[in-house]
């Protein structure tokens, strides 16, 4: 008799093999593979595409496997555009897990998988590591955060000497508010990190004055989450026509422009918005190809999501 598991992983690798061979066929026409922007990660040199791919509630969603469908086809689709950087956190639910089962189904070995220490207390902090790579299904992981600076001082300890034993790549530490930029500030200089993640977006751009700066300086790889304010930004936009302008830089989709924006900043190392759907994946993955907007079109950008 086939059990659950096996009978959901089943599930999901013949629905991956179909969603391969669909993308296989349009491939040509939309991406090229490997044309996605690259940025180095300061520490080690190593190069990573511009644009992730967040879970946050999109991968919630356990063994459903109606629900795994479509995101099987998102991380299809991410994968055949260049895309590597996949976050997550086991703040998310089941989003850990669901990552895992669906890149096995594809197959997949190509990927950066970053996710987090949510938690209290070293032991915990260590257990919850290890269930991360369980679920995860990948032993090492290329990055772990500390989720929100939570007992921030023990995690980075117990990171950097499972970095050191060969089990974590990267480290890091972030927040998604930004009133928590002078805690994160103070530990880029203070600590040698790899990685901060913070929010950024057209909108909210607190991050410009000292934060982004300070991780230039200290040699730090930024990832950007909340790249359009939770939908925020879309209201701004919408009954707005896509400026004339976008085509300069390749844009199709007011998503392209936010992301463009993010990406246009030298200190950004990748950006990682979230989605369930396999349309806007392949407009966020778009932003990734082409010219990026210089400082003149990054002011037209802001003015055009302006009040």
């Amino acid at each position: 008799m086939i059990d659950r598991r096996r009978f959901t992983l089943g599930v999901a690798a013949t629905m991956g093999a179909a969603a391969l061979g669909r993308r296989a066929r349009g491939a040509g026409r939309v991406y090229d593979r490997g044309a996605m922007l690259t940025r180095k990660i300061p520490r080690s040199g190593e190069a990573v595409p511009v644009i992730g791919l967040g879970t946050w509630q999109t991968f919630d969603v356990g063994g459903d496997t109606g629900a795994r469908a479509p995101l099987l086809e998102v991380l299809e689709t991410f994968l055949a555009a260049g895309g590597r950087v996949i976050d997550s956190s086991p703040m998310y639910g089941t989003s850990e897990a669901v990552v895992g089962d669906l890149l096995a189904a594809l197959h997949v070995k190509q990927r950066f998988l970053a996710t987090k220490v949510w938690t209290r207390g070293k032991a915990e902090g260590a257990a919850q590591l290890e269930e991360s790579m369980r679920r995860m299904r990948a032993r090492p992981l290329d990055l772990i955060q500390v989720h929100n600076l939570l007992d921030v001082e023990v995690h980075l300890a117990t990171l950097r000497a499972r970095k050191a034993a060969g089990e974590v790549r990267y480290v890091g530490i972030t927040h998604y508010l930004p009133s928590a930029f002078g805690d994160l500030e103070r530990l880029l200089r203070k600590e040698e990190l790899d990685f901060v993640q913070l929010p950024y977006s057209v909108a909210v751009r607190e991050a410009e004055a000292r934060l982004l700066p300070a991780a230039a300086e200290t040699g730090t790889a930024v990832l950007v989450n909340r790249p359009f304010e939770e939908g925020a930004l879309f209201a701004l936009v919408k009954g707005k026509p896509l400026p004339g302008w976008a085509a300069d830089i390749g844009c199709t989709a007011w998503s392209q422009v936010f992301l463009k924006f993010i990406v246009s900043h030298p200190a950004v190392t990748c950006v990682i918005p979230a989605t369930a759907r396999p349309r806007h994946l392949e407009e966020n993955v778009g932003a990734g190809v082409g010219p990026l907007p210089d400082a003149e079109l990054r002011r037209r950008i802001a003015a055009a999501v302006s009040r």
